[in-house]
C-alpha cells in the first residue's frame, strides 16, 4: 500500500482527486507529469490497491478516490510528509489554505473553524464506533442541524462513517469529516455560503455567507 501511493506520479493523482471530481487519465497524466500510458499503468496499479475507481460512461473513463477511508489517509499522510519545524508555518497557497474542499466535505481555515465551533457548541459528542476520532451528535447538535435544514435521520443511514475528526493538511488540526461534514458543504454549497472556484478545490466565502456564520455559529470570518 505505502509502495502504491508513495510513487510520485501517483501521488500527485491521489493528490488531485482529493477534490472529490472524477477525471480522466488523459487529465490525470498531465497532473501527474507522465505520459498517457505510463499514467494508464499507474492508474492501474491505484485501482488494483483499491485506492481509486473508475466509471465507464460511453467512450470516458472517469477515475475517483475509493471513498472518504483514502482520503482521510491522505490527509494525514500529507501531515507526516512535511518536515518537521520549531514552529508551524502554512505553505499552502492563501486561495486553499482559507477554504478549500476535502474530498466532500470542508477543509482550510474554514473548515477548522467550524469544526472547533461545533465543538465548542456541544453539537458533537463522543462517537461509539471504537474509534478515537469519530463523533456523534447531541441532542442539541441534532435539533441545530435540523433548524438548518440538514436531515440528520437520513444521513445517519448512509452507508458510511457518520462523523469524525479528519486532520487538515495545512492548519494541522482537525475539520468534520464523514456524512455530516458533507451534509454541511452540500447545505453551504446550496444557501450560497460559499461557492466553489471552477476546476479547482477552493471554496470561496460570500459577503452572505459571512453574515450566516456569525448569525448562525457566532464564527467570525
Amino acid at each position: 500500500m505505502a509502495a502504491a501511493i508513495g510513487e510520485p506520479a501517483r501521488a500527485r493523482i491521489l493528490c488531485c482527486l482529493l477534490d472529490g471530481h472524477a477525471r480522466t487519465s488523459t487529465e490525470l497524466a498531465v497532473v501527474a507529469e507522465v505520459s498517457p500510458s505510463t499514467a494508464s499503468v499507474h492508474l492501474n496499479r491505484l485501482k488494483t490497491a483499491h485506492l481509486i475507481k473508475v466509471l465507464v460512461q460511453g467512450k470516458h473513463r472517469y477515475y475517483s478516490l475509493q471513498g472518504t477511508e483514502v482520503a482521510t489517509a491522505l490527509e494525514a499522510l500529507s501531515v507526516l510528509a512535511g518536515p518537521s519545524r520549531d514552529r508551524f508555518v502554512p505553505n499552502t497557497p492563501s486561495y486553499l489554505r482559507d477554504a478549500r474542499t476535502c474530498y466532500d466535505h470542508i477543509a482550510g481555515t474554514l473548515g477548522v473553524l467550524l469544526h472547533d465551533r461545533l465543538k465548542s457548541l456541544g453539537w458533537l459528542s463522543t462517537g461509539s464506533d471504537g474509534r478515537d476520532d469519530a463523533y456523534d451528535l447531541s441532542q442539541i447538535g441534532v435539533k441545530g442541524l435540523e433548524t438548518l435544514g440538514i436531515d440528520v435521520a437520513a444521513t445517519r443511514m448512509l452507508r458510511r462513517r457518520f462523523a469524525f475528526a479528519c486532520l487538515d493538511w495545512s492548519e494541522r488540526r482537525s475539520h468534520l469529516g464523514g456524512a455530516i461534514g458533507a451534509a454541511l458543504l452540500d447545505l453551504a454549497l446550496k444557501k450560497k455560503w460559499v461557492v466553489q472556484e471552477p476546476g479547482s478545490r477552493a471554496l470561496s466565502i460570500t459577503s452572505h455567507g459571512r453574515r450566516e456564520m456569525l448569525a448562525r455559529f457566532d464564527l467570525h470570518l
